[in-house]
């Protein structure tokens, strides 16, 4: 995985949505391997925390983060949804082994990003990775799927396999790759003379959780709106201008702001050189001069209790959802366990 030059709405606004596909949060170490590598599948030692127990950020979390889905939880509904619609597909006599779900953690728990928000805020790993994530979180652990047949396709999604398209000129790897959406059709009625559930076993494990298909970026967008007023603010514009101040008389001029600052440490090659490695620590010594961190984060708190304030039915009816699915998603996983 590398590291994303962001703008700063982006930053606020970056998702992070899972696919099906990875592990269960239990309370145990999962030591099954990657046959690849013979690495976890799931590590959860690379799981971001919850709150910064570091750096600038430490302690830091943002009101409407009390509004975002963690990590954790996440991880906790998809594995849910995934051993349901392997059960599911075991009811037809398709036996089907699904991706685990928490193999290839975000750098962040939530979609706040609180860890960069401001830019970067750990000194510790600034003086190892510089603008750059750490290895374990630069890495993708591939989990291979066998490919499924048009018959499994329908009992799993409740319609037809998408018919093979061929790869335009310049698509990169030569051959044919399926389009979603591409020829679907609903699926047949029933397959060995069981009805097919309606959305397939898919739309059927959903059902279960109480998932429902909310927008899944109302929070991110009030995040994202909150933090680009933030940046309009006189206290941080004063912050920031002391911080951009501090940061020319290191020897670098003309930084507006961090932003500036990540986008010009950002190497190529995602492994830090020494001259990013000395723009990131003097990023964050100019921060903790400047209080720049602490200022801001103050005053996109205050923004964001004006935004729970004037939304607070919504927020909670999200808040409250969220629950719902997550509670029904740790039952699921005890049931299974047993």
């Amino acid at each position: 995985m590398k590291h994303i030059k962001r703008t700063a709405t982006a930053i606020a606004l970056a998702a992070s949505a899972l696919l099906v596909g990875a592990c269960s949060p239990g309370t145990t170490a999962d030591t099954t391997e990657n046959a690849a590598d013979g690495k976890p599948i799931v590590n959860k030692e690379n799981w971001p925390e919850k709150v910064p127990t570091r750096g600038l950020a430490k302690n830091l979390s943002l009101p409407l983060e009390a509004y975002m889905t963690s990590y954790e939880d996440q991880v906790a509904v998809e594995q849910a949804a995934s051993d349901l619609q392997q059960s599911c597909m075991k009811d037809y006599g398709i036996d089907l082994e699904l991706p685990r779900a928490g193999a290839n953690p975000p750098p962040s728990d939530n979609d706040a990003n609180i860890e960069r928000r401001y830019g970067i805020t750990d000194r510790a790993e600034a003086e190892k990775y510089g603008y750059e994530l750490p290895p374990a979180l630069q890495e993708h652990t591939r989990q291979t799927m066998r490919e499924l047949s048009g018959v499994e396709v329908e009992v799993l999604t409740g319609h037809t396999k998408p018919e093979p398209v061929e790869a335009t000129e310049g698509a990169g790897a030569a051959g044919p790759f399926a389009a979603p959406g591409q020829g679907v059709k609903p699926a047949r009625a029933e397959y060995n003379g069981k009805k097919l559930r309606a959305g397939g076993c898919i739309g059927w494990s959903k059902e279960q959780l109480g998932v429902q298909e909310a927008d899944p970026v109302v929070v991110a967008e009030l995040a994202g709106d909150s933090l680009v007023r933030s940046m309009k603010d006189d206290k941080v514009v004063k912050a920031t201008a002391a911080w951009s101040s501090c940061m020319d008389g290191k020897g670098y001029p003309g930084l507006a702001d961090p932003y500036k600052a990540m986008d010009q440490g950002v190497t190529n090659d995602g492994k830090p050189s020494q001259e990013s490695i000395a723009l990131a620590v003097d990023d964050i010594d100019c921060k903790e001069q400047t209080d720049l961190v602490k200022i801001w984060f103050e005053v996109e708190s205050a923004i964001q209790n004006e935004q729970i304030a004037d939304d607070r039915s919504r927020l909670t009816g999200i808040k409250e959802q969220h629950g719902k699915e997550i509670a029904a998603a740790r039952e699921q996983m005890a049931a299974s366990a047993q």
